[in-house]
């Protein structure tokens, strides 16, 4: 049984341990609200990425397009997106499994990993797999930027004329936020493009000067706003996550206190009823 001094100096332990738990929660909660403003902001865009192109689907050779065309996939490439930092629960476990597991499912595929967070990087060497780029410190303001530097990177590789530098396919897997309490990993095939049927209300479209002129501009926009949108909504989930995993940690410290507590009390009043008794035997003897 740990003595009085070892109890009073593990709960003064546990208690700065739990001022600090809070203080990062607090610091978490108000990114947590910018953030996520910032994320409802960009969300209708983000949503409708997938439709950006739906005008030029249904057009004549579409098929026949670098875009839609289905090639065998030999190279694919994969950008992940994390966390820069630890503490905030199962966020980077469960975003990183995830993407090990959607990577491993194409055993005959060679991958070319992005990776957007520091966690990323350190997870896909320990497990020697090829990191062709990787962008850290950039969660906490997001810029457009690079977002539009990795889909122009994307897009070199996809449309490289070199059969060992092309990439045949490009994937993403970020975490899609949907409460502060629930977070999940989604994994979203950006290209080829899927082919959608023509429906009733589709509009003639006229493309100036012609459709691959079109494809041409648009893609790499589309790429850069999923991205963008992904790497915002990745952000907003993991200070969702700190939060919540501080808030836990919080309470379990505070739980460990009390029985912290209890238990010294229990000793110092064993104590006290220790020194009276030899109080009293002494003066009973006398």
């Amino acid at each position: 049984m740990p003595s009085m001094k070892a109890l009073k100096r593990r709960i003064g332990s546990v208690n700065n341990t739990q001022k600090i738990m809070k203080a990062m929660k607090l610091v978490a909660t108000s990114k947590v609200q910018k953030y996520k403003a910032r994320m409802e902001s960009v969300r209708p865009l983000f949503n409708e990425s997938a439709d950006f192109l739906s005008q030029g689907i249904n057009f004549d050779g579409a098929n026949q397009s670098i875009y839609y065309a289905q090639r065998p996939a030999k190279r694919i490439a994969y950008v992940v997106i994390c966390g820069e930092r630890g503490l905030c629960g199962s966020y980077n476990a469960n975003v990183l499994k995830e993407a090990y597991s959607y990577i491993n499912e194409r055993k005959d595929t060679k991958e070319q990993i992005v990776t957007v967070g520091a966690k990323c990087r350190e997870y896909f060497i320990r497990r020697n797999k090829e990191v062709v780029a990787n962008y850290t410190g950039i969660l906490e303001s997001v810029p457009y930027s690079v977002a539009e530097d990795i889909a122009y990177s994307l897009m070199e590789m996809y449309t490289s004329n070199n059969p060992e530098q092309r990439v045949d396919e490009i994937h993403v897997v970020y975490t899609k936020f949907e409460t502060l309490l629930s977070q999940s990993p989604q994994s979203t095939k950006l290209l080829p493009l899927e082919d959608k049927p023509q429906t009733t209300t589709q509009k003639e479209i006229i493309f100036e000067p012609d459709a691959d002129t079109y494809l041409r501009k648009a893609v790499p926009v589309y790429l850069a706003n999923f991205i963008y949108g992904a790497m915002i909504e990745a952000s907003v989930c993991e200070q969702a996550s700190r939060m919540t995993s501080m808030d836990a940690a919080s309470r379990n410290a505070g739980e460990i206190v009390e029985k912290l507590t209890l238990q010294y009390n229990r000793q110092r009043q064993s104590a006290i009823t220790q020194e009276i008794s030899e109080i009293v035997g002494g003066a009973n003897a006398i």
